[in-house]
């Protein structure tokens, strides 16, 4: 039979393990990014082209969980890594209702002023760089308020529009794909359903040689409809589930984040890397699914 003291020490050892397993959640949605690593050839890659990207999805800017000083810390570690090239792949606004306030567009665009990369900073957008922007939700033809904070600490933002960039005297393109889900239904905004500005053909039609192609696109979601025209593609939008246990996550944001959740997947000779992201959305919580910067090198 247990002591009145031994019992004592077994209740609150249950508690206080009752009360760690309920903070870490928090612990996770609060970490400081991991460096996600990887190295491939993708095909239809140029000999002797080296690329290092750095890319950073889904910061998802609120207080008190994703600050203007935490923003400005993970661009720090990004500079760390010293890539060629740093890619943003979208989800810059808040996207949760359990903050304390909002971080400005100001506020979290100057926290990312201080990203650099010899062939620079480049970005598309998210789903709720679109959602959270009534002007643009009345009105798909205005730019949104993430595009031109991001533009205006000059940072190259992509919308169905792709780039050539040259690296060692050898070219290659960057593509930016409309977000897929950039609309959201409603009576005020006269939709019934979700609807995307993604023009994939009119997005790659720009593409004039046939250097390789790197294409950013917020939804992993497009994989499948992805040629090998495109030698890489880069997604985030997923945060990995935000609830991995063991496998199992519970809920996904799209049907690719379903299928794409997070990672390096080869299918049909194409290659697609998965954040896992930095940020939140919905709730400030992450188990399974750690912070995420990555960090590629090709060729």
């Amino acid at each position: 039979m247990l002591s009145r003291r031994a019992f004592l020490r077994w209740a609150l050892g249950g508690v206080a393990a009752m009360a760690a397993l309920a903070g870490y959640p928090f612990v996770e949605a609060m970490a400081s990014p991991r460096a996600a690593r990887y190295r491939l050839t993708p095909k239809r890659w140029t000999s002797g082209l080296k690329l290092h990207i750095v890319a950073l999805a889904d910061f998802h800017a609120c207080d008190p969980w994703m600050t203007a000083d935490r923003i400005r810390s993970i661009c720090d570690r990004a500079n760390a890594l010293q890539p060629d090239i740093i890619l943003l792949l979208g989800d810059y606004v808040s996207g949760m209702n359990l903050v304390l306030g909002e971080v400005p567009a100001a506020d979290w665009s100057a926290a990312m002023a201080g990203l650099s990369a010899p062939l620079g900073v480049h970005a598309t957008l998210g789903n709720h760089d679109y959602w959270e922007d009534l002007s643009f939700q009345r009105d798909p033809k205005t730019s949104t308020i993430a595009e031109k904070a991001l533009a205006a600490i000059g940072v190259q933002v992509y919308v169905n529009r792709a780039a050539r960039i040259e690296k060692d005297g050898l070219g290659f393109w960057l593509a930016g794909l409309g977000d897929q889900l950039a609309l959201r239904p409603g009576k005020r905004f006269g939709r019934t359903a979700f609807a995307g500005v993604d023009d994939l053909p009119s997005t790659l039609s720009g593409v004039a040689t046939d250097e390789p192609v790197l294409l950013m696109a917020h939804e992993p979601d497009i994989f499948h409809r992805v040629n090998g025209r495109v030698s890489l593609t880069l997604s985030g939008h997923t945060h990995g589930g935000q609830i991995n246990l063991f496998g199992w996550r519970p809920v996904s944001a799209s049907r690719g984040s379903a299928r794409y959740p997070a990672g390096h997947y080869h299918e049909g000779g194409r290659d697609l890397i998965v954040s896992r992201g930095l940020g939140c959305s919905a709730l400030p919580l992450r188990v399974g699914s750690w912070p995420e910067i990555l960090s590629i090198e090709l060729g």
